[in-house]
């Protein structure tokens, strides 16, 4: 698949694929969109309902930034984060290079941090921190077994429903549901009718909220406790 390395508006990099004519992050800003979406609006409800482990879900690993900016959040709290995250297409160590974090990423302890997660092997658990576990998992999501009841946090990134059909229907996300612990939250960048409609279907509770710089809505959703009588 060929790739482009583009520079969004805040300065850091996304990269562009021809043959869908996307992105993997808003041009309008890659960090400020993964900070927004899925730290503000899924992780840190997350946090600050739990007083212990939490576990991340992540659809899409892509270039790790996600999982980047998980782990810095993870340095500055005592609750420790187990974060699995699936990719159908990991990108090459060429590519990982030409996204130049050293341009936007500063901090030289993050810089190592983003090659160390690209560098962890694939379908094992690897302890990044005393607080970060990391477990790549290359596989598709529709073929992944997931475990039931387990997961705080799912940030839903894959690419748009016109552009990757498959992975928004209802059963991918009834897979989901299953997966996410009770009182658990999905977050994704998107905020189209038929995925809120799906997700509804599904059993999430469902909700609309503030986009990210250049997008007016985002959706999250949640996973009703259970209520024991």
């Amino acid at each position: 698949m060929q790739l482009e390395v583009r520079v969004t508006q805040d300065g850091s990099s996304t990269l562009y694929v021809p043959a869908l004519n996307e992105h993997y992050h808003s041009t309008h800003g890659a960090v400020q969109e993964a900070q927004h979406v899925y730290l503000t609006a899924g992780l840190e409800p997350a946090l600050a309902a739990s007083g212990g482990q939490i576990r991340v879900l992540e659809i899409g690993f892509g270039t790790g930034l996600n999982a980047l900016l998980t782990l810095q959040r993870s340095l500055l709290e005592p609750q420790p984060i187990l974060y699995d995250t699936l990719e159908k297409y990991p990108l090459s160590a060429s590519v990982i290079a030409a996204l130049g974090v050293e341009r936007y990423i500063l901090n030289p302890e993050l810089q190592e941090f983003h090659y160390r997660l690209h560098a962890a092997p694939w379908n094992e658990a690897v302890q990044l921190t005393p607080r970060f576990t990391l477990r790549k998992l290359h596989a598709a999501l529709q073929n992944f077994q997931l475990p039931t009841d387990y997961y705080d946090v799912v940030y839903f990134d894959a690419f748009a429903p016109e552009k990757q059909p498959d992975m928004w229907t209802e059963a991918v996300f009834s897979q989901l549901f299953a997966a996410t612990a009770p009182g658990g939250i999905l977050v994704s960048y998107c905020a189209k009718g038929s995925f809120r409609r799906s997700l509804k279907a599904a059993g999430w509770i469902v909700e609309k909220i503030p986009g990210p710089p250049g997008k007016r809505e985002m959706t999250r959703a949640r996973k009703g406790e259970v209520v024991k009588l």
